[in-house]
């Protein structure tokens, strides 16, 4: 069993764009997710191209009003320190021990920040809360071992199994992001994995049943079988890239179609997984 201890960092803020209060689809139960700002990868089909850069970020918004166009200044991104993020955590304390939830720590990459997210989840253990971290597992197995030390859920992202297309399309090699997800899952702790859907890119034959062979040899370390979200690509973000004058690689027609989603989770499920379109 993992033992839980004290760590002390210099660096006791962060920098965050966003928290979302009672979100139902970052772990079980009514959650607040707390989005981090920064993220190592760049895949291409990103829905939140505006947490890639750490820094705050200024952008002009352009707002449609009685036929008028104005625009308004926004900065994405604000320096926030672990004991603020807990006390907007704790208004919320209610519908967590009502529903089963609890708080989640997403992004961009909240490893990207080791040492706040390693403190803020800490911190949010001794204040008796249920933690999730959403991550692409890009990090040191070091940050990996003291992040498992304050976290009860993992919702570990697997895109891309062969490193050459994923350096392809994220930018980085998913050598230690594996190596990674096996350090998580031989600890007994719990994990979810999530798998982006995108057409033409994560949905192969080849791509899947690489997966499927990394993962079945896991089974014998978990209690149930490995759960696995299914998670529609879409185009929402599609403004985003345009006001952060970021360059969409994705192609126009990359529509993903229903039945793809359909037959992709009777593939898992007939492997022995336990599988869930969307998050």
């Amino acid at each position: 069993m993992l033992s839980v201890k004290r760590f002390y960092f210099i660096v006791t803020k962060g920098i965050v764009f966003d928290i979302k209060r009672f979100a139902v689809h970052d772990g079980p139960g009514i959650r607040t997710t707390v989005f981090f700002k920064g993220c190592p990868l760049s895949c291409w089909w990103c829905h939140n191209p505006e947490s890639r850069d750490e820094n705050p970020q200024k952008t002009v918004k352009h707002i449609g009003l009685g036929g008028k166009l104005f625009e308004k200044e926004e900065v994405t991104g604000y320096e926030a320190s672990v004991a603020e993020i807990v006390a907007q955590v704790e208004r919320d304390r209610i519908f967590y021990e009502e529903s089963g939830g609890g708080v989640t720590l997403s992004g961009g990459e909240p490893l990207h920040q080791p040492e706040f997210c390693i403190e803020l989840l800490q911190s949010l253990k001794e204040n008796g809360y249920n933690t999730a971290l959403d991550t692409t597992g890009y990090t040191s197995a070091e940050v990996i071992r003291q992040v498992m030390l304050f976290t009860d859920i993992f919702l570990y992202d697997l895109k891309i199994m062969n490193d050459k297309d994923h350096l392809k399309y994220t930018g980085v090699s998913n050598k230690g992001i594996l190596e990674n997800f096996n350090l998580i899952v031989e600890s007994g702790k719990q994990v979810i994995v999530r798998f982006p859907v995108i057409p033409g890119i994560t949905d192969t034959s080849s791509n899947t049943s690489l997966m499927i062979a990394f993962l079945s040899p896991l089974h014998h370390y978990t209690i149930s079988p490995i759960e696995i979200h299914l998670l529609p690509y879409h185009e929402i973000a599609e403004n985003k890239y345009k006001r952060f004058n970021i360059n969409n690689l994705m192609p126009y027609d990359s529509k993903l179609k229903p039945v793809k989603l359909i037959n992709l989770k009777h593939l898992f499920s007939a492997e022995g997984f336990c599988v869930k379109i969307g998050g």
